[in-house]
């Protein structure tokens, strides 16, 4: 690690990590990789001015890929609505470089730093017990409760964005693809890209008309890879992935595939034989019956019969560490409609409109420094 002045002044200065480039306040120093996140170069560091650890994810030439930025910039805005909450990543800081309104390209994003995500976790040696399930799963639950509460779908729930620290509490990131209810609804699901092993039934059977069921499902999955120590549903692509679940819990009935918008996607929900329902204990012999109880009310093949969030944080599987009078909700539903033109149009919003509102985001986090750059 080199440490040089700045050409952006004395507030800056110039970090090289392992052939990377930050160009940071002066304030965070010992800077140190720590790996790749989505979209960037993560490294860890001190920050002086708060006196705690964080980590800085490096985006550059934010603006090459349109629909990168504006995945960037609707993290940006959630993480400021929602990153009060215990649960939910908080953004700490933000820096444009170069400091310019009209000219800046790349972005530097300051979180908490948390020393692991629940992907590594669960796939190391290391031994965890029903308590560590317990605890993982009411932190997300109680943090996916703030996410619903605000009209949020996070859409992107796998065990990599579930950040993880040394005391085991677990903080949820990476909010690029979350929508709001509304907007999630009749949307074209090209833009739908996530791990497919976490999908739900209704996103593989192209149904339009989802909601908050869809974070359920993939929570189930997530709960399902903790009590395995690998993960549950690893079909080979999307047909593949339709077929692995119904091996598992059964061929749906026709109540079940009520909402399987289309009869072709129904005859081909059936089209490989038929699969007996089996007791979900099977596959998790050792595990506490009443988590497998909870699994499998989150893994049910109709999301309407799917147990919303709220229904679950208060199961008894998670008796011992329910506290509703600690279980905020989202006072204020977050607001899409930075964006709701460009999606109703299906066009991708300006360069000139997503910087100006990548600046804004910026001016909310440093109001004095955001006017001396204007």
């Amino acid at each position: 690690m080199s440490v040089e002045p700045s050409r952006y002044g004395p507030d800056f200065h110039c970090v090289t990590v392992s052939r990377d480039v930050f160009e940071v306040r002066s304030h965070y120093v010992n800077l140190r990789p720590v790996g790749g996140g989505s979209y960037g170069i993560v490294c860890s560091a001190e920050d002086t001015q708060r006196g705690r650890k964080v980590a800085i994810k490096k985006i550059t030439d934010v603006f090459d890929d349109l629909t990168d930025a504006k995945r960037i910039l609707r993290e940006m805005k959630l993480l400021r609505h929602l990153g009060v909450h215990e649960n939910i990543i908080n953004i700490l800081d933000v820096i444009l470089v170069p400091p310019n309104v009209m000219d800046f390209h790349d972005i530097y994003i300051v979180t908490d730093l948390m020393e692991s995500d629940l992907e590594r976790i669960i796939s190391s040696s290391q031994p965890l017990s029903d308590a560590h399930f317990q605890y993982f799963l009411y932190q997300i639950l109680r943090g996916m409760k703030f996410v619903h509460s605000g009209n949020v779908l996070h859409r992107d729930l796998k065990p990599s964005n579930l950040l993880v620290n040394s005391n085991c509490d677990l903080s949820i990131c990476d909010f690029g693809l979350a929508r709001g209810v509304e907007t999630a609804q009749n949307e074209d699901l090209t833009e739908y890209v996530v791990t497919r092993w976490y999908r739900a039934p209704e996103l593989l059977t192209d149904c339009q008309n989802y909601n908050d069921a869809v974070d359920v499902w993939a929570i189930g999955c997530i709960f399902a890879e903790m009590l395995r120590r690998r993960p549950f549903f690893t079909g080979r692509d999307p047909s593949d992935q339709l077929h692995t679940i119904i091996r598992v819990l059964g061929s749906p009935t026709e109540e079940e595939m009520a909402f399987v918008p289309h009869e072709a996607a129904k005859r081909a929900i059936l089209q490989n034989g038929f699969y007996p329902k089996r007791p979900l204990m099977e596959f998790f012999p050792d595990a506490n019956p009443l988590a497998v109880d909870l699994l499998s009310r989150m893994l049910k093949f109709n999301p309407a019969e799917r147990i919303p969030v709220m229904q679950a944080l208060t199961h008894p599987y998670l008796a011992q560490l329910q506290n509703p009078a600690d279980e905020p909700v989202c006072v204020e539903a977050f607001n899409f409609d930075f964006e709701r033109a460009s999606l109703e149009l299906g066009v991708e919003m300006p360069k000139e409109e997503l910087q100006r509102l990548v600046f804004q985001e910026c001016m909310s986090i440093h109001p004095i420094e955001a006017h001396r750059m204007q």
